[in-house]
Protein backbone atom coordinates (compact mmCIF):
# COMPACT_ATOMS: atom_id res chain seq x y z
CA UNK A 1 0.00 0.00 0.00
CA UNK A 2 1.39 3.52 -0.95
CA UNK A 3 0.85 5.93 2.37
CA UNK A 4 2.16 9.22 2.93
CA UNK A 5 4.97 9.45 5.55
CA UNK A 6 3.71 13.50 6.54
CA UNK A 7 0.38 14.33 8.00
CA UNK A 8 -1.44 16.64 10.36
CA UNK A 9 -4.48 15.56 13.29
CA UNK A 10 -5.55 17.09 16.11
CA UNK A 11 -8.68 16.40 18.27
CA UNK A 12 -9.97 17.72 21.71
CA UNK A 13 -12.77 15.39 24.17
CA UNK A 14 -14.28 16.34 27.26
CA UNK A 15 -16.58 15.23 29.72
CA UNK A 16 -17.20 15.98 33.24
CA UNK A 17 -13.77 14.93 34.58
CA UNK A 18 -11.71 16.89 31.96
CA UNK A 19 -10.27 17.80 28.47
CA UNK A 20 -7.87 15.87 26.68
CA UNK A 21 -6.08 17.21 23.27
CA UNK A 22 -4.20 15.89 20.85
CA UNK A 23 -2.37 16.96 18.27
CA UNK A 24 0.17 14.59 16.22
CA UNK A 25 2.46 15.52 13.40
CA UNK A 26 4.25 12.98 11.11
CA UNK A 27 7.25 14.09 8.65
CA UNK A 28 9.54 11.66 6.42
CA UNK A 29 11.99 9.87 8.22
CA UNK A 30 13.82 6.41 7.41
CA UNK A 31 12.53 4.57 11.14
CA UNK A 32 9.93 5.01 13.24
CA UNK A 33 10.79 7.92 15.45
CA UNK A 34 8.15 8.93 18.07
CA UNK A 35 8.65 12.09 20.30
CA UNK A 36 5.84 11.99 23.04
CA UNK A 37 4.99 14.52 25.24
CA UNK A 38 2.05 13.79 27.87
CA UNK A 39 1.28 14.95 31.85
CA UNK A 40 3.20 13.65 34.47
CA UNK A 41 -0.53 12.20 35.59
CA UNK A 42 -0.66 10.06 32.09
CA UNK A 43 2.57 8.01 32.45
CA UNK A 44 1.24 5.04 33.49
CA UNK A 45 -0.23 4.46 29.85
CA UNK A 46 3.19 6.01 28.08
CA UNK A 47 3.53 2.69 26.71
CA UNK A 48 0.25 1.98 25.69
CA UNK A 49 0.25 5.26 23.75
CA UNK A 50 3.61 4.06 21.69
CA UNK A 51 2.35 0.93 21.08
CA UNK A 52 -0.61 2.70 19.55
CA UNK A 53 1.37 4.95 17.57
CA UNK A 54 3.61 2.17 16.20
CA UNK A 55 0.08 0.06 15.51
CA UNK A 56 -0.86 3.08 12.92
CA UNK A 57 2.50 3.95 11.85
CA UNK A 58 5.26 2.45 10.13
CA UNK A 59 8.18 4.56 9.49
CA UNK A 60 8.10 8.20 9.86
CA UNK A 61 8.83 11.28 12.51
CA UNK A 62 6.23 11.26 14.69
CA UNK A 63 5.56 14.04 17.11
CA UNK A 64 2.31 12.94 19.77
CA UNK A 65 0.97 15.80 22.35
CA UNK A 66 -1.36 15.22 24.89
CA UNK A 67 -2.43 17.95 27.06
CA UNK A 68 -4.96 17.04 30.20
CA UNK A 69 -7.11 19.77 31.90
CA UNK A 70 -9.01 18.83 34.76
CA UNK A 71 -12.20 20.36 34.58
CA UNK A 72 -12.46 20.88 38.70
CA UNK A 73 -10.51 23.35 40.45
CA UNK A 74 -7.66 21.53 42.88
CA UNK A 75 -7.51 21.38 46.27
CA UNK A 76 -4.38 23.07 48.51
CA UNK A 77 -2.44 21.13 50.86
CA UNK A 78 -0.78 23.57 53.72
CA UNK A 79 2.13 22.32 55.85
CA UNK A 80 4.17 24.37 58.94
CA UNK A 81 7.41 23.27 59.48
CA UNK A 82 6.83 23.34 63.42
CA UNK A 83 10.62 22.43 63.84
CA UNK A 84 12.10 25.50 61.50
CA UNK A 85 9.28 27.91 63.42
CA UNK A 86 10.50 26.42 67.03
CA UNK A 87 14.77 27.48 65.93
CA UNK A 88 13.48 30.61 64.52
CA UNK A 89 11.74 31.35 67.88
CA UNK A 90 15.03 30.55 69.61
CA UNK A 91 16.77 32.49 67.58
CA UNK A 92 14.60 35.75 67.76
CA UNK A 93 14.81 35.74 71.70
CA UNK A 94 18.19 35.53 71.43
CA UNK A 95 18.35 38.62 69.07
CA UNK A 96 15.98 40.50 71.18
CA UNK A 97 17.86 40.08 74.43
CA UNK A 98 21.04 41.97 72.37
CA UNK A 99 18.51 44.60 71.03
CA UNK A 100 19.16 43.61 67.94
CA UNK A 101 15.14 43.01 66.69
CA UNK A 102 12.06 44.04 68.00
CA UNK A 103 7.94 43.51 68.30
CA UNK A 104 7.00 39.74 67.33
CA UNK A 105 6.62 37.53 64.60
CA UNK A 106 3.61 37.84 62.44
CA UNK A 107 2.35 35.34 59.81
CA UNK A 108 3.06 37.71 57.57
CA UNK A 109 6.69 37.12 58.46
CA UNK A 110 6.39 33.80 57.76
CA UNK A 111 4.84 33.01 54.30
CA UNK A 112 7.68 35.29 53.28
CA UNK A 113 9.99 32.43 54.83
CA UNK A 114 9.62 29.41 52.46
CA UNK A 115 11.23 26.83 54.90
CA UNK A 116 8.23 28.06 57.28
CA UNK A 117 5.28 27.06 55.24
CA UNK A 118 5.30 24.68 52.19
CA UNK A 119 1.98 24.65 49.84
CA UNK A 120 1.08 22.35 47.25
CA UNK A 121 -1.50 21.33 44.87
CA UNK A 122 -3.93 18.81 45.80
CA UNK A 123 -5.56 17.24 42.09
CA UNK A 124 -8.92 16.72 42.61
CA UNK A 125 -8.99 13.13 41.00
CA UNK A 126 -7.62 11.38 43.92
CA UNK A 127 -9.24 7.80 43.33
CA UNK A 128 -8.12 4.94 41.51
CA UNK A 129 -11.48 4.73 39.40
CA UNK A 130 -11.43 8.48 38.84
CA UNK A 131 -7.34 7.96 37.32
CA UNK A 132 -8.39 5.24 35.16
CA UNK A 133 -11.35 7.15 33.49
CA UNK A 134 -9.23 10.10 32.37
CA UNK A 135 -6.46 7.28 31.27
CA UNK A 136 -9.21 5.68 28.97
CA UNK A 137 -10.65 8.76 27.68
CA UNK A 138 -6.89 9.64 26.53
CA UNK A 139 -6.02 6.23 25.24
CA UNK A 140 -9.48 6.64 22.99
CA UNK A 141 -8.69 10.15 21.98
CA UNK A 142 -5.09 9.40 20.46
CA UNK A 143 -6.16 5.82 18.67
CA UNK A 144 -8.86 8.40 17.22
CA UNK A 145 -6.24 11.39 16.31
CA UNK A 146 -4.03 7.84 14.56
CA UNK A 147 -7.17 6.97 12.81
CA UNK A 148 -7.31 10.57 11.14
CA UNK A 149 -3.71 10.85 10.83
CA UNK A 150 -4.11 7.81 8.71
CA UNK A 151 -7.08 8.91 6.38
CA UNK A 152 -5.14 11.94 5.69
CA UNK A 153 -1.70 9.83 4.65
CA UNK A 154 -4.08 8.07 2.57
CA UNK A 155 -5.08 10.66 0.54
CA UNK A 156 -1.87 11.93 -0.02
CA UNK A 157 -0.95 8.26 -0.47
CA UNK A 158 -3.46 7.91 -3.58
CA UNK A 159 -2.27 11.45 -5.28
CA UNK A 160 1.37 9.94 -4.54
CA UNK A 161 0.32 6.46 -6.15
CA UNK A 162 -1.04 8.52 -9.17
CA UNK A 163 2.33 10.38 -10.11
CA UNK A 164 4.48 7.32 -9.55
CA UNK A 165 2.12 5.12 -11.57
CA UNK A 166 2.04 7.82 -14.33
CA UNK A 167 6.07 7.77 -14.07
CA UNK A 168 6.39 4.17 -13.75
CA UNK A 169 4.49 4.11 -16.85
CA UNK A 170 6.28 6.44 -18.61
CA UNK A 171 10.00 5.04 -17.60
CA UNK A 172 8.85 1.44 -19.09
CA UNK A 173 7.42 3.20 -22.73
CA UNK A 174 10.79 4.86 -22.61
CA UNK A 175 12.51 1.74 -21.92
CA UNK A 176 10.61 -0.21 -24.87
CA UNK A 177 11.88 2.77 -27.27
CA UNK A 178 15.48 2.16 -26.02
CA UNK A 179 14.98 -2.33 -27.01
CA UNK A 180 13.59 -1.14 -30.23
CA UNK A 181 16.34 1.70 -31.04
CA UNK A 182 19.26 -1.22 -29.67
CA UNK A 183 18.18 -3.58 -31.79
CA UNK A 184 18.41 -0.72 -34.48
CA UNK A 185 22.03 -0.02 -33.48
CA UNK A 186 22.93 -3.83 -33.40
CA UNK A 187 21.87 -4.85 -36.96
CA UNK A 188 23.51 -1.47 -38.34
CA UNK A 189 26.74 -2.36 -35.99
CA UNK A 190 26.62 -5.53 -37.96
CA UNK A 191 26.22 -4.21 -41.10
CA UNK A 192 29.19 -1.89 -40.60
CA UNK A 193 31.54 -4.93 -39.71
CA UNK A 194 30.39 -7.00 -42.69
CA UNK A 195 31.03 -4.32 -44.72
CA UNK A 196 34.80 -3.41 -43.39
CA UNK A 197 35.39 -7.03 -43.78
CA UNK A 198 34.10 -7.32 -47.45
CA UNK A 199 36.52 -4.58 -48.17
CA UNK A 200 39.89 -5.94 -46.46
CA UNK A 201 39.07 -9.56 -48.18
CA UNK A 202 40.96 -8.41 -51.26
CA UNK A 203 43.59 -6.96 -49.18
CA UNK A 204 43.75 -9.53 -46.63
CA UNK A 205 43.31 -13.39 -46.43
CA UNK A 206 40.62 -14.17 -43.51
CA UNK A 207 39.26 -16.94 -41.85
CA UNK A 208 35.70 -16.43 -42.85
CA UNK A 209 34.31 -18.63 -39.63
CA UNK A 210 36.56 -16.64 -37.69
CA UNK A 211 35.23 -13.20 -39.32
CA UNK A 212 31.32 -14.73 -38.29
CA UNK A 213 32.50 -15.47 -35.02
CA UNK A 214 33.74 -12.36 -34.15
CA UNK A 215 30.62 -10.33 -35.29
CA UNK A 216 28.48 -12.19 -33.06
CA UNK A 217 30.66 -11.82 -30.39
CA UNK A 218 30.02 -7.93 -31.47
CA UNK A 219 26.46 -7.96 -31.63
CA UNK A 220 26.15 -10.38 -28.09
CA UNK A 221 28.22 -7.67 -26.38
CA UNK A 222 25.37 -4.96 -27.52
CA UNK A 223 22.50 -7.22 -26.57
CA UNK A 224 20.23 -6.41 -23.97
CA UNK A 225 17.73 -8.65 -23.98
CA UNK A 226 18.55 -9.92 -20.18
CA UNK A 227 18.57 -6.23 -18.82
CA UNK A 228 15.08 -5.98 -20.86
CA UNK A 229 13.69 -8.83 -19.27
CA UNK A 230 15.01 -8.17 -15.77
CA UNK A 231 13.59 -4.46 -15.61
CA UNK A 232 10.01 -5.65 -17.18
CA UNK A 233 10.15 -7.76 -13.74
CA UNK A 234 10.76 -4.99 -12.17
CA UNK A 235 8.02 -2.96 -13.15
CA UNK A 236 5.19 -5.93 -12.97
CA UNK A 237 7.02 -5.83 -8.87
CA UNK A 238 6.49 -2.63 -8.63
CA UNK A 239 2.41 -2.74 -8.88
CA UNK A 240 2.12 -5.75 -6.75
CA UNK A 241 4.11 -4.04 -3.94
CA UNK A 242 1.57 -1.18 -4.27
CA UNK A 243 -1.17 -3.04 -4.05
CA UNK A 244 0.08 -5.13 -1.28
CA UNK A 245 -1.54 -4.02 2.39
CA UNK A 246 1.61 -3.71 4.22
CA UNK A 247 3.83 -0.47 3.78
CA UNK A 248 6.06 -0.57 0.91
CA UNK A 249 8.00 2.46 0.65
CA UNK A 250 11.64 0.97 1.89
CA UNK A 251 10.98 -2.24 -0.76
CA UNK A 252 10.10 0.46 -3.80
CA UNK A 253 12.93 2.49 -3.00
CA UNK A 254 15.49 -0.89 -3.56
CA UNK A 255 12.98 -1.84 -6.83
CA UNK A 256 14.25 1.57 -7.79
CA UNK A 257 17.86 1.17 -7.34
CA UNK A 258 17.81 -2.23 -9.34
CA UNK A 259 15.46 -0.07 -12.18
CA UNK A 260 18.38 2.18 -12.29
CA UNK A 261 20.64 -0.04 -12.56
CA UNK A 262 19.65 -1.96 -15.36
CA UNK A 263 18.96 1.33 -17.35
CA UNK A 264 22.78 1.71 -16.71
CA UNK A 265 23.73 -1.03 -18.09
CA UNK A 266 21.85 -0.84 -21.14
CA UNK A 267 22.99 2.59 -22.10
CA UNK A 268 26.74 0.75 -21.61
CA UNK A 269 25.93 -2.06 -23.70
CA UNK A 270 23.32 -0.68 -26.56
CA UNK A 271 24.51 1.10 -29.52
CA UNK A 272 22.42 3.19 -31.89
CA UNK A 273 22.17 7.10 -32.51
CA UNK A 274 18.95 7.20 -30.00
CA UNK A 275 19.66 5.29 -27.20
CA UNK A 276 22.11 7.92 -25.04
CA UNK A 277 18.90 10.40 -25.45
CA UNK A 278 16.21 7.65 -24.43
CA UNK A 279 18.97 6.16 -21.41
CA UNK A 280 18.73 10.23 -20.00
CA UNK A 281 15.10 10.37 -20.16
CA UNK A 282 14.36 7.29 -17.97
CA UNK A 283 17.41 7.76 -15.73
CA UNK A 284 15.22 11.23 -15.67
CA UNK A 285 11.80 9.84 -14.55
CA UNK A 286 13.77 7.10 -12.52
CA UNK A 287 15.14 10.05 -10.40
CA UNK A 288 12.11 11.66 -10.32
CA UNK A 289 10.06 8.63 -8.82
CA UNK A 290 13.04 8.07 -5.88
CA UNK A 291 12.24 11.32 -4.99
CA UNK A 292 8.54 10.93 -4.59
CA UNK A 293 9.38 7.42 -2.93
CA UNK A 294 11.14 9.05 -0.16
CA UNK A 295 7.79 10.04 1.05
CA UNK A 296 5.94 6.54 0.91
CA UNK A 297 5.38 5.10 4.30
Amino acid sequence: MIKSMTGFAALSREDERATISVTIRAVNHRHLDLALRSPQSLASIEGELRALVAKHVARGRVELSVSLQLRQTPGVDVEFNEEFARALEIALDKARERGLVAGALTPGDLLKMPQAITIRERQPEDDEAARSAVAAQARAAVEQALIDLDSMRSREGDSLRGDLDSRRTAVAVLVERIAGAADEGRAALEQRVTDRVRELRTELQADETAVAQEIVRMAARSDITEELERFRGHVSHWGALADAPEPCGRKLDFLLQEMNREVNTMGSKADGLRVSELIIAAKAELEKMREQVQNVE
